[in-house]
């Protein structure tokens, strides 16, 4: 089974991730290939405290009801909205982002669940080590599949 603590698994996550091109197009949503980077570095920052988000109770609320169904169901669903912290700007350095982003999956591979600092999330509420896992897989998964990778 995948899981950000294993370094095989992170291997090939990584491996999927340097096949991406800053013409790598996207097979929906918005985000060219240095944003979807940035935007996956800027959401695995919140498991160490190093991006913090602004969110109402009743998003917080939301995130809480569909955190067992995003996590240990269907996943994220192809334009499911985002955190405006999340949102990048239209023009981001791709290299800078694919190595933030590959520097932060190492960490996780390097480290395993002491890399994880924050176990409160501002939008999925309480997270086990097991729930973080989840997340984290299932987005860059996500992510990677938006780009045909």
């Amino acid at each position: 089974m995948n899981s950000i603590y294993d370094k095989n698994s992170i291997d090939a996550l990584i491996a999927r991730i340097n096949k991406l091109t800053p013409e790598s197009k996207a097979l929906w949503g918005k985000m060219n290939a240095a944003q979807m980077l940035q935007h996956c570095k800027l959401a695995s920052d919140v498991a160490f405290g190093g991006q913090k988000l602004k969110i109402n109770p009743l998003m917080k609320l939301l995130g809480k009801m569909l955190k067992k169904k995003v996590f240990y169901g269907d996943g994220l669903k192809k334009n499911s909205p985002t955190a405006k912290e999340f949102i990048i700007p239209s023009t981001f350095d791709f290299e800078e982002a694919k190595n933030g982003f590959i520097a932060n999956l190492t960490k996780i591979a390097n480290e395993g669940k002491s890399a994880i600092t924050v176990m409160n999330h501002p939008f999925w509420g309480k997270l086990s080590y097991e729930d973080w896992d989840a997340l984290m897989w299932k987005h860059t998964n996500h992510h990677l599949e938006q780009f045909g990778v």
